[in-house]
C-alpha cells in the first residue's frame, strides 16, 4: 500500500462504536425476516398481487443500507482519521555545487557533459518549492559561490546558463564554499536554524585544494548532508591543445560515494542526461518536500452526510417517509 494514501485513526479506540452499527445491521436483518414470515403466514398472496402488484423488492432495503454506511462514516470521523500528505518545505537551504572542470566537455553524454548537466540542473531548480533558498557553487581548481542562497529562480537559471570550464577539480573546496554560502542564508522565524543540504555533481575526483575527508568532516560537524551525483561514463575522453591524442576522463564514483556516506547524504550515479534529470527529481522530492500527518475527518463527515442525504431522498421518493 502506498504510505502516502494509508489512513491512520489517531483515536482508534473509538472505532469500537462500529460494533453498535453492526448490531443495528443484524437487528435490521432479523426484523426484516420476521416481517417476511408474518406476511407469508397471514396474507392472501393472490389478493396481494391484485391489490398491490408492484413490490418494492431490494429498494426497501437500500435506504437502510445507506443509513448504516453513513453511521459507519460518522464513527470513522469520530475516530479522527489522518493520512500522510506530501507538502512543500517552507524553510530550507539547498546549495547546488556543479563541477566545471575541463573533463565536463566530454561528449560521452550528448551533447556534452556540461550542457547535459546545465539542462538537468535548471529542471532541478524549477521543481523545488518556491520558498526554499537555493544557491549555486561552481568548482574546478577552486570553488566560487556564483549565487548566494536566494528564492529568485531567474537569477539561478541565468547563472547556470553562464557556466564556463577551467582546469583541475576541487571537490573539497566546493563543499567548504557551499558551507560558507549556507551561513549567509536567512534564518527561520525567531532566528532558528533552517535545515540545509548540499547537492554536489561531479565527473571526477579531487586534484586540487583541501582533501575530501576534511571537507566531509566539516559538513558532518555542521550537520549538512551532502548528496552526490557522479555524472558521466567510463568511456569519456577529451581533446586538449598540444596533446597528441584523447585524454581519458572516466567517471570515478567511489570518492563521491564516500563523501555521501560520511556526511549522511545519498550517492547517485547518472550516465545520461535523462538519468541525471531523474536523479535530480528524486533528490528534489526528498529535500524539497516533507510528509506530514493531516486530519481528514472532514472528508469522512462530508461523505457520510452525502450518503445520509441519498438515503433520505430514496426513502421519501419510494415510501413517502424518512428512513
Amino acid at each position: 500500500m502506498n504510505p502516502v494514501l494509508a489512513i491512520t485513526f489517531t483515536q482508534s479506540e473509538r472505532l469500537w462504536l462500529l460494533v453498535g452499527v453492526a448490531a443495528l445491521a443484524v437487528s435490521y436483518v432479523v426484523m426484516a425476516k420476521r416481517r417476511s414470515k408474518y406476511a407469508v403466514r397471514f396474507t392472501n398472496l393472490a389478493l396481494l398481487d391484485t391489490v398491490a402488484p408492484k413490490r418494492p423488492g431490494y429498494r426497501r432495503h437500500l435506504p437502510a443500507v445507506l443509513l448504516l454506511l453513513a453511521l459507519s462514516g460518522m464513527v470513522g470521523a469520530f475516530a479522527k482519521p489522518a493520512r500522510n500528505e506530501r507538502v512543500p518545505q517552507e524553510r530550507a537551504t539547498v546549495i547546488l555545487a556543479m563541477d566545471v572542470s575541463l573533463s565536463m566537455q566530454a561528449t560521452d553524454v550528448a551533447p556534452t557533459r556540461l550542457e547535459a548537466a546545465q539542462a538537468a540542473a535548471k529542471e532541478f531548480v524549477k521543481l523545488l518549492p518556491p520558498r526554499l533558498n537555493v544557491g549555486l557553487v561552481t568548482f574546478s581548481g577552486t570553488a566560487v559561490v556564483k549565487v548566494a542562497p536566494t528564492q529568485d529562480r531567474e537569477v539561478l537559471l541565468a547563472a547556470i546558463d553562464q557556466l564556463r570550464l577551467s582546469e583541475r577539480t576541487a571537490i573539497g573546496e566546493a563543499i567548504f564554499a557551499s558551507l560558507d554560502a549556507i551561513k549567509t542564508a536567512p534564518p527561520g522565524p525567531d532566528g532558528e536554524e533552517v535545515p540545509a543540504r548540499i547537492v554536489l555533481m561531479s565527473d571526477g575526483e579531487t586534484t586540487s585544494g583541501r582533501p575530501d575527508a576534511q571537507a566531509s568532516a566539516a559538513a558532518k560537524k555542521a550537520q549538512v548532508p551532502v548528496s552526490t551525483i557522479s555524472f558521466g561514463t567510463p568511456e569519456g575522453v577529451i581533446y586538449l591543445p598540444g596533446e597528441e591524442g584523447p585524454i581519458s576522463v572516466a567517471v570515478n564514483p567511489e570518492a563521491l560515494t564516500k563523501i555521501a556516506n560520511d556526511t549522511g547524504g545519498t550517492a547517485f550515479s547518472a550516465a545520461t542526461q535523462d538519468e541525471l534529470k531523474a536523479v535530480y527529481k528524486d533528490i528534489g522530492s526528498s529535500i524539497g518536500y516533507t510528509t506530514e500527518l493531516r486530519d481528514i475527518s472532514g472528508t469522512f463527515v462530508g461523505a457520510s452526510l452525502l450518503v445520509l442525504f441519498a438515503s433520505a431522498v430514496m426513502s421519501q421518493l419510494w415510501f413517502s417517509r424518512l428512513p
